[in-house]
Parts: structure tokens; C-alpha cells; sequence
């Protein structure tokens, strides 16, 4: 894109739900600007298709305000063919699927502490194997509650094929980064999160981002007596909020009133201790997982430098100009980082671009400054398989999971399941979910 370019593109506000937010766009710029949802697009982008679904979940009272969003997998070393995917539904709280995304336990969120008050809600989840607690190391998978701005931590225990998940949780445990519950309220509060085990200590910790602000914070997290596991900040990192420009002006990204642009997806590299951050209006940030040193700026979103005003009364952003200022590769929201990892030390970090509805690859190498390798749709595997969709989480497993995913999983939120199904007022029900694709299919598509 060239720096004299006055092409206009989308800028994004941060509304609750994220999806609400349009531009006021002609018909034909639109289309212009949104690629094809499958097949390859104008940058020639291969298209995979997943195996299986599942079942959608409705983000209304009816389906208890479920919203699929962040998945993990778990690999059962002595049986990987009943590993589990785990993954969070907002205030529908935890699921646990099996490999053929088949529901195998339901854990809800907490309720609110008093009736105003807000109720949990489970934004992102990621896992800490061999984690010490008083009774022994256990894999445990660490969850975002953003209603209640704490972490949440559950046990994983293979031998409950029921209910392998058990809360283990330490009572009485801090908000992350609020005051008081009157500050809990106003939500912003825990939200992207990515768990690190530091092997030059061996102490286990949580990286979790911050709604609506910029901050990031390294928790460790510590096992009681009692045999339940609890969490202590270490320390916090403020990621830019503005940014100057070429021409000399500064420019930050379009949002409501007292919006800062925030992180939510989060992935660490074990190898390297090098965290990569989402800020979805940004783009992907690459940090010392301690949170000290400078953070650099992996790749931008397209719509970086674009000015935007925002109309309270539409709750819409206009967006002006493209001064040209923008990265080639995403779109925002820069969502869903997760890494491939590969024997030989070397492998990718994936990245959602929600905006494009595509995922880009970059060279895990940060001697190679971690340099786009190309990307791929995960697109509809027939009429009533669907492809992803505005997808939020994402996380692959590059090892064999049975005979099911001999050579891995990728697994995909989708933010947009269909069938439709109409609501009581006209309208259709939200509809998400998670797509499970064969990571070799990805490797081949997209010639890794």
C-alpha cells in the first residue's frame, strides 16, 4: 500500500458485543473490501475445511448467554486419543469437548456476589502442565473471569471421564487489576490470557490483559496448603495507546469515549520466553514474557494510522483517509495467537485476523523477526458444516492426537454459526461455536 494511498477501510469501535460495530460504507466499497469467505482470495490464499462442529451455543437467556470464545487443547499422554478441548462461553462459563466435539462436561460461571452486580464471565483459557500444588503436580487449565476480574483455575483429571475438570481455586482470591467491586462493575477488568512456565525457575504464571486499557500483568500462580492454587502479581507493562506517524500527526484507534485499545489474544513461546500480544486495533506485539525490555511491533493491522470520528449517536465510527501507514496481512481484530510448534525447535505463530476472516502464519524465529510465511480460511466443509467466521480463539496442537488427528488439531471459534435460527423478535439468535480442523490439512494447504 503505497503512503499517498486514500483508499478507505473499516475502523472498528470496542461495543459490547464487539460485532455491533459498522461503518457507514457504500455498498460497493464493502465488497470491495471483504474477501470471498472461501476458496482462495485476491492474495491467492488456500482454504482448509474442518472435520466436525460443536453444538452452537446462543448468547441469549434461552441459551444461557452462552458465547463461545477461547479454546485450549489438552493431550492425554497416556491416551492421546481422549484428549480434550476445553473452552471458555462467557457467562455460559466452561465446556469440555472430546476430539469428536462431543460435549463432555458444563462448568458454569460464578454467580454475581449481590444482584447489581456483574456475573461471571469466562473470557480466555490456556493450560500449565505439571503445575506444583501441596498434593502433587497436576495439569490445570487457568480461565479469565472477566465479569468477576479474577483467574480462575480447574484441575484436569482424566480418570473422571465424566467431569474431568474440578475447580481448585483458592477462596478469597484478588482482582486482577480493580479496587473494589464498584470498579469490578464498570468491566474493565481481566481478559486476554496466556499462561508461562519459566524454566529457568520453574514457577508457573499468568500473563492477562486488561479490558478496554492497554496494561498487561504477570501473575505467578501458587499452590496453598490446602491443596488449591491461587495468584500474585508480579508485575504490569503498559502497552502504547497512541502511536506517532510519518506525516507527523498522532493517531490512535477509533473507539467510544474512554476506550484504550486492548490485548486479548496472547500466546507465550516455551522455548524462548518471548510473549506475543494481540491489541486488536494494533497489531502483534512481541515482549520478554517477564514483561521487561521494550515491546516491538511484530506486524500492524491494515487499518493502523486510519482516522476515524465516532458519532455517539450511531455508536458508528466514519473512517477517513488511508494515509498508507497500515500492515498487508490483517485485519482487525488481531485475535486467536496460538503457536506451532515443531521438534526441531522451529514452527509458526497463528494469528486470527477477524476482519478478513482469514490466519496468518509468522516464523517463530525471532532471529528471523518472526517474518510473515503466508496464511489460509478455514472455509464450509459442506451445507451444514460450516466454516469460521469472525473468529475469536484459536489453538493448534502439533502432535498426534489417536487415529482421530495423527498429525494435530487446530481448533477455531466461530462467530457465526449457522444454521440461523430465529429468535422470538424477528431476528435470528446469536450463534457460535468451535470448528475442530486436521492440522495436517493446514500444513499441506498452506505448504509448511
Amino acid at each position: 500500500m503505497s503512503p499517498t494511498s486514500t483508499k478507505e477501510v473499516a475502523v472498528r469501535t470496542h461495543r459490547t458485543p464487539r460485532r455491533t460495530a459498522a461503518l457507514v460504507l457504500g455498498t460497493a466499497l464493502l465488497a470491495l473490501l471483504t474477501p470471498a469467505r472461501a476458496g482462495a482470495d485476491d492474495e491467492g490464499l488456500p482454504t482448509v475445511t474442518p472435520v466436525s462442529e460443536t453444538p452452537a451455543l446462543h448468547d441469549d437467556e434461552a441459551g444461557g448467554n452462552s458465547d463461545a470464545d477461547d479454546p485450549a487443547i489438552w493431550r492425554n499422554a497416556a491416551d492421546p486419543g481422549r484428549s480434550l478441548v476445553i473452552a471458555t462461553a462467557k457467562e455460559g462459563g466452561l465446556r469440555v469437548y472430546d476430539l469428536d466435539a462431543r460435549l463432555v462436561q458444563s462448568l458454569p460461571a460464578p454467580r454475581p456476589p449481590a444482584e447489581d452486580d456483574a456475573p461471571g464471565r469466562y473470557n480466555n483459557v490456556d493450560l500449565v502442565t505439571g503445575l506444583r500444588t501441596s498434593t502433587g503436580r497436576a495439569d490445570v487449565a487457568v480461565v479469565s473471569d472477566r465479569g468477576n476480574d479474577r483467574l480462575r483455575i480447574y484441575r484436569i483429571d482424566p480418570s473422571k471421564p465424566g467431569g474431568p475438570l474440578t475447580d481448585i481455586t483458592a477462596q478469597a482470591t484478588a482482582p486482577v487489576f480493580s479496587t473494589d467491586q464498584a470498579e469490578i462493575n464498570d468491566q474493565r477488568t481481566a481478559y486476554g490470557l496466556a499462561t508461562w512456565q519459566d524454566k529457568s525457575t520453574g514457577r508457573s504464571y499468568a500473563l492477562v490483559s486488561r479490558r478496554e486499557r492497554t496494561r498487561l500483568a504477570l501473575l505467578e500462580l501458587k499452590p496453598t496448603a490446602s491443596g488449591t492454587v491461587t495468584y500474585q502479581q508480579v508485575r504490569t507493562l503498559d502497552l502504547p495507546a497512541s502511536f506517532r506517524l510519518p506525516n507527523g500527526t498522532t493517531w490512535s484507534p477509533c473507539a467510544e469515549p474512554g476506550e484504550l485499545p486492548q490485548v486479548e489474544g496472547m500466546v507465550v513461546d516455551p522455548a524462548t520466553g518471548t510473549l506475543y500480544a494481540g491489541q486488536e486495533d494494533i497489531g502483534i506485539w512481541r515482549i520478554r514474557a517477564d514483561l521487561t525490555g521494550k515491546p516491538v511491533l511484530v506486524d500492524k493491522v491494515r487499518e493502523f494510522g486510519v482516522p476515524g470520528v465516532y458519532d455517539e449517536e450511531t455508536e458508528e465510527c466514519a473512517a477517513g483517509a488511508d494515509p498508507g501507514y497500515g500492515g498487508e496481512r490483517l485485519s482487525a481484530d488481531v485475535e486467536g495467537l496460538t503457536l506451532f510448534q515443531e521438534s526441531d525447535g522451529d514452527g509458526y505463530l497463528l494469528a486470527s485476523s477477524q476482519g478478513d476472516d482469514t490466519f496468518a502464519l509468522y516464523d517463530r524465529e525471532v532471529s528471523e523477526d518472526n517474518e510473515y510465511e503466508g496464511g489460509f480460511r478455514v472455509g464450509a466443509a459442506s451445507a451444514t458444516l460450516d466454516g469460521a467466521q469472525e473468529c475469536d480463539g484459536a489453538a493448534v496442537l502439533n502432535a498426534p492426537l489417536g487415529s482421530r488427528y495423527p498429525n494435530g488439531l487446530l481448533v477455531v471459534q466461530d462467530g457465526h454459526e449457522t444454521p440461523e435460527i430465529p429468535d422470538d423478535e424477528g431476528g435470528t439468535r446469536t450463534a457460535t461455536g468451535f470448528k475442530f480442523v486436521d492440522l495436517g490439512d493446514v500444513v499441506d494447504a498452506a505448504d509448511l
